[in-house]
């Protein structure tokens, strides 16, 4: 580097390159020497290192990996926390107003969708398993973050799929008024030309409005897709010309598909419902064995009761755990879900008291039930209120997870690790729980499906009353 007639050039010799996952030698290391050099004229600092300090080395060139041992553990399958189901950030209020605004707009509409398809799903026999997946899904994300935003998994696909839905739902109205207009005019001159020509401009209108849909959801079912005609022609020909039609366009389908993760869902909610219901149908038959005012049957009634109460306290929480870890026999480790109250005890009695709060309205509306196919209505206000149960027991999971237990000795030990989470339970968690197991008694009086309503436990099992 030459900066004047009195400067010299000098050679900066090439310095050693190491992998981070390659140890540096320990020669490179004793003859280094962290020194700044003085700085030139030029006010440049300078890169010199003495003379003979450091020998030039060959640079060591990134390798890519391609073999991996095969005794790593096995590690249970989670779905990606980044790329699925992660809300995004809002923008600033007052720096950005108008992309807060439409962060609003997109998330309360996301939201809205996200709480119809849940409603429509656990109305239908067997698919109903994939509404409790998910809200499982909701409870194990919640608790393995400890953040309400990785609260919503499927909030990126719920835009689109409310898109397809008003989409679909506004170019099949004006098909509904011409079959109306056709009803109409049949009723008042069968054998007319009004009658005719209305049954033709249907048919002919229900072709075209039928290509639409299927282009706008070939193109990927976005809401603008539904509402340019043109550029959806334009695209088939495009398509058609490179002859890439049915592959682009079933891309879209299963790549929509993809993101359900249906398989995993329904897995999830399958083996959730029936390990919660091991824990909570045999107290539940002994407390629904009253029939009559005799002794005996009383008696039982009272002993299902009481049982109910200290499973009711557990399973909430067991049912958090396995769907953090998706591993089934977390729904039996109940030795660790004790130890997991004594580190967050007030936390717990906050889930417990809004779970089964939340949960108590739910059988008011099982007094008279709707129609099969209008069942999705009530699932709905099901799904409002099991949504936020989820989210508050799996922070409260969370939270006792990510506490460390107390390392004090002596008192202080005994006071937090036992006094404590007892007095939470004796004085708090289990009054509220018998005097939810008293209301629950009293369901069966009201509900349509008379006993069985105790054996429903929406809160655990599936988001619907049957």
């Amino acid at each position: 580097m030459a900066t004047g007639d009195s400067m010299e050039e000098t050679a900066v010799p090439e310095r050693p390159i190491w992998l981070p996952d390659r140890p540096v030698p320990a020669e490179a290391v004793q003859q280094a020497d962290p020194t700044p050099a003085p700085l030139d004229n030029a006010g440049a600092v300078s890169l010199v290192r003495r003379a003979g300090e450091l020998e030039p080395t060959a640079v060591i060139e990134p390798e890519e990996v391609t073999q991996f041992e095969e005794t790593s553990a096995v590690v249970t399958e989670f779905l990606d926390t980044e790329a699925y189901g992660t809300v995004p950030g809002c923008p600033h209020l007052f720096r950005h107003p108008l992309r807060a605004a439409g962060w609003f707009l997109r998330i309360g509409f996301g939201i809205a969708s996200l709480i119809l398809m849940l409603a429509v799903i656990a109305a239908i026999p067997i698919v109903n398993f994939l509404a409790l997946g998910y809200l499982l899904e909701v409870e194990g994300r919640v608790g393995r973050s400890g953040k309400f935003r990785r609260a919503f998994p499927l909030l990126g696909l719920a835009p689109r799929l409310g898109s397809i839905v008003l989409g679909v739902g506004l170019w099949l109205l004006p098909l509904r008024l011409l079959a109306g207009a056709v009803a109409d005019a049949r009723l008042i001159d069968p054998a007319g030309t009004a009658a005719g020509n209305l049954q033709r401009a249907t048919m002919f209108a229900a072709g075209v409005i039928a290509v639409h849909l299927c282009l706008a959801l070939a193109r990927g079912g976005s809401f603008g897709c539904f509402f340019r005609p043109l550029k959806n022609i334009l695209w088939l020909i495009g398509r058609l010309r490179a002859g890439d039609y049915l592959e682009r366009a079933g891309g879209h389908v299963r790549e929509f598909v993809a993101g359900l993760y249906l398989k995993h869902h329904f897995s999830l909610g399958v083996r959730g419902y029936f390990a919660a219901a091991l824990w909570l149908w045999i107290p539940t038959a002994f407390f629904a064995a009253a029939d009559s005012t005799r002794g005996g049957a009383i008696a039982v009634t009272v002993f299902g009761g009481l049982c109910l109460i200290p499973v009711l306290s557990l399973v909430p929480f067991l049912q958090a755990r396995f769907a953090a870890e998706n591993r089934l026999r977390a729904m039996f480790e109940v030795r660790r879900v004790i130890d997991l109250f004594t580190r967050a005890p007030f936390a717990w009695l906050i889930a417990v008291v809004l779970a089964f709060v939340l949960s108590l309205p739910l059988y008011l509306l099982t007094v008279v039930l709707p129609p099969q196919d209008a069942m999705w209505l009530v699932t709905i206000v099901f799904i409002v209120s099991i949504y936020p149960a989820k989210t508050i027991v799996g922070w409260a999971y969370g939270r006792a997870v990510r506490k460390p237990a107390p390392t004090e000795t002596g008192g202080k030990w005994l006071f937090r690790r036992v006094v404590l989470p007892l007095s939470v339970y004796i004085g708090a968690i289990v009054p509220l729980l018998g005097a939810y197991v008293v209301v629950l008694f009293f369901t069966q009086a009201i509900g349509a499906h008379g006993k069985a309503v105790l054996f429903e436990h929406h809160v655990f099992l599936l988001p619907v009353p049957f």
